[in-house]
């Protein structure tokens, strides 16, 4: 197989699915590839190996967040509702639909992009005119979109950022949600598609973002609403650091080693400028900038690529402090400000108490212009 930049669910855990399924003994809503058990041990991975091919094989934890959360998401996709994941950016809203849909059905790139130019033939279907012409209305002429073939094939269709959509984009939903069918008029009395077992919607919103579209109330009754919330602990944003970084690193052939201290320095920034409090009780003037652990990330992981590319090959903070000024700053330059206070204080605190790195984070403020 070709190699690909960023390779598909199924495909980057396609042992661990493998595995799960010979040993899935649990049952199985219709048409899916793996029970509700296994599917929520693939996602929040399991204490034991699991045998695969004469061996074993670990089944790691790729969501860090409330695992309620993820078992309250299997249970809604195998009833009759959509499931729709809101919260604030960066919230890991797309992996968890991604892993949910690998899982499920077995693949996780039947999606719909949602933006302002979505179209309803992007959602439901097109047409191919040249064969349009030559045969008339036909179902070979007929080109599937997302929401068809998640209907035709009985698997799951990921709808990101439906609020981007226009509201009567969005609610061409309504009808398929409610009764499983969607009529296409110029196929007359055969133009019925109805859907298979293990078809369902997952969508996805953001409660920040600007230039959003509100769901209609008909619309939302046909979803179970979740809240992903961000990480609330520095331990498990450091992870999630460490693994993701690793992960991008090994993929791109970076042959450096996340650094733990750095990564734990740099969750603490965020964690502490997200909750406008320090871990020492210090009051902070919160930056109106989404602080995601996906900005935590990618932060980390530019200061990795200067360092291997340009630096010794180890994590330099003053690249960090660079780093971390663009990805707050580009919003609105007055978060700048408040992150200069927070290094004034908190920093300078935590410099004189722990020494260290955290007096080389200090002594970087200096980048912050």
């Amino acid at each position: 197989m070709q190699e690909s930049i960023k390779p598909p669910v199924e495909v980057r855990y396609r042992e661990e699915l493998e595995a799960l399924k010979n040993m899935d003994t649990g049952n199985r809503p219709q048409n899916w590839q793996m029970s509700p058990r296994a599917v929520r041990t693939f996602i929040l991975g399991s204490p034991k190996a699991v045998p695969y091919k004469g061996g074993e094989i670990v089944i790691e934890k790729k969501y860090f967040g409330n695992d309620a959360l993820v078992e309250r998401c299997i249970v809604t996709l195998a009833g009759n509702r959509g499931l729709m994941l809101v919260g604030e950016p960066g919230t890991a809203k797309t992996m968890l639909s991604e892993l949910l849909s690998a899982a499920i059905s077995g693949v996780s790139t039947n999606t719909i992009q949602g933006t302002a130019g979505t179209t309803e033939d992007m959602i439901k279907y097109s047409w191919n005119y040249a064969l349009l012409l030559a045969k008339g209305p036909d179902r070979q002429a007929l080109v599937p979109s997302p929401l068809y073939v998640g209907m035709e094939k009985g698997i799951l269709t990921r709808f990101e950022e439906i609020t981007r959509t226009p509201a009567e984009i969005q609610d061409s939903l309504i009808s398929v949600l409610s009764d499983k069918v969607l009529n296409v008029p110029e196929l007359g009395d055969e133009g019925f598609l109805f859907a298979r077992p293990g078809f369902n919607v997952i969508g996805t919103a953001n409660t920040r973002d600007k230039g959003v579209n509100e769901m209609s109330s008909a619309l939302k009754r046909r979803f179970n609403f979740e809240t992903v919330m961000p990480v609330r602990e520095v331990s498990m944003e450091k992870q999630i650091i460490l693994n993701e970084v690793g992960r991008l690193a090994a993929e791109s052939g970076v042959a450096m080693e996340p650094e733990e201290d750095v990564a734990e320095l740099l969750a603490s920034t965020y964690h502490e400028l997200r909750e406008g409090i320090s871990a020492y009780g210090h009051r902070i003037d919160k930056p109106s900038a989404v602080m995601s652990t996906a900005e935590a990330v990618s932060v980390y992981y530019q200061t990795m690529l200067t360092g291997y590319y340009y630096g010794d090959g180890s994590m330099s903070v003053g690249c960090l402090v660079q780093n971390l000024v663009g990805a707050i700053s580009k919003e609105n330059k007055e978060d700048l400000e408040k992150v200069k206070g927070y290094f004034n204080t908190v920093i300078k605190d935590k410099s004189g108490r722990e020494g260290g790195l955290w007096k080389q984070y200090y002594e970087a403020r200096k980048w912050l212009k």
